[in-house]
């Protein structure tokens, strides 16, 4: 029996929750409640046990070999969102199902009475503003703080699991952003309600990867079959990593690498597609590339992750630029994207090209987060 199973079963006289939500309201009773968390790969044999109070519980002891990011047997109930790695084809469909239905909602009540956090270490417009959007058109309500890391307590040294056990207590879902990877997921190790990763430093961004596939099946028609351009900071950007594990779900998928030499894609990502069965291939030559592609995503060299080598940051930008003569080499069909914000790697002339769906995609942000909002506070 799945854990996520032995809890709702548990918890019958709560109505139908969210499992992690269900978790969180029985360890905050008497019982001998071990919590169950797997991100990845498979994990060690774990047991869960409730011991009997009163009349209202008593369940046996599972055992459990592995506890999956949905529950086996159930439509794919996410407890939280935090790698790309943890989502499947199937699952993918289904949250891009939920997200088209949101296209057409400008004002629901469906999730009134809930709180959303957002805690934010990094500078953010898109997620952060989209988030909030996202849940305020479904009815709830936002708690916000922007720049945590100098205007909360983290300030004063207080550790990221001590914020979050605080922040838990007053909402009932938390978006975090970070400036160290592998945060995400000790936050949501850590808390008994849903956790989001709205990016994690270098690590990864699931929520981008997320629009960014739903952009591409919205704006190509297909995933399978489709050639993708990786331009620009390859190395530190979270988004073309998360986007990489994504692609690596559908069939005939080529990827191709444009970078400077001091941002090239790092080599965990090239093994994954490998191991998957991805093509892959290094170029320096953008509009080779881009003639070949069906998706050109560009993203802007990270000033922010050199530290203080401004020197390798002068070295890597500029290099590779999205203007009219790459327009022009494009197919017809395909198109330009970019996780936004931009400096120079994109030309403004590109922008009134009906090919350049960049701001197309900022809005479909919107609809997924919208969806995944949903599906962690409400299920399927």
């Amino acid at each position: 029996m799945a854990a996520t199973s032995l809890l709702s079963s548990c918890c019958m006289h709560m109505g139908m929750v969210p499992p992690k939500m269900a978790a969180n309201y029985l360890s905050a009773q008497p019982f001998d409640h071990l919590k169950l968390r797997s991100f990845g790969g498979p994990e060690s044999s774990e047991k869960l046990k409730l011991l009997h109070k009163g009349d209202e519980f008593l369940c046996r002891v599972a055992q459990v070999e592995r506890v999956p990011s949905f529950s086996v047997g159930q439509k794919f109930q996410l407890d939280d969102v935090i790698e790309a790695q943890q989502f499947d084809r199937d699952t993918l469909g289904a949250i891009f199902e939920v997200a088209r239905n949101m296209e057409n909602i400008e004002k629901s009540q469906i999730l009134k009475g809930y709180l959303m956090a957002t805690l934010f270490y990094e500078p953010s417009t898109r997620t952060r503003l989209s988030f909030e959007s996202a849940m305020k058109r479904l009815g709830g309500e936002v708690l916000t703080t922007e720049n945590a890391r100098e205007f909360s307590s983290a300030a004063k040294g207080e550790t990221l699991e001590d914020t979050i056990r605080t922040v838990e207590g007053y909402s009932d879902i938390i978006v975090m952003r970070h400036f160290e990877s592998g945060a995400a997921k000790r936050a949501a190790v850590t808390a008994g309600i849903p956790v989001i990763n709205a990016g994690d430093g270098p690590g990864e961004h699931p929520t981008q990867a997320l629009l960014d596939v739903y952009t591409i099946e919205r704006e190509i028609g297909k995933l399978d079959g489709i050639k993708v351009g990786l331009v620009g900071d390859l190395a530190n950007g979270r988004t073309v990593r998360s986007l990489a594990y994504l692609l690596a779900k559908y069939k005939d998928v080529k990827i191709y690498f444009v970078s400077p030499e001091v941002v090239k894609m790092k080599d965990d990502i090239k093994y994954y597609l490998t191991s998957k069965g991805v093509e892959w291939e290094e170029s320096g030559d953008l509009m080779e590339v881009a003639s070949k592609c069906d998706v050109v995503y560009q993203t802007r060299i990270q000033k922010e992750r050199f530290g203080e080598r401004f020197d390798l940051y002068e070295e890597a930008r500029g290099k590779y630029i999205v203007n009219q003569d790459v327009l022009n080499v494009m197919q017809k069909h395909a198109v330009v994207m970019h996780p936004l914000p931009r400096l120079d790697e994109i030309t403004v002339d590109v922008d009134d090209d009906p090919r350049a769906a960049y701001f197309r995609q900022a809005k479909n942000g919107l609809y997924i987060r919208m969806a995944l909002l949903k599906v962690l506070l409400l299920g399927w």
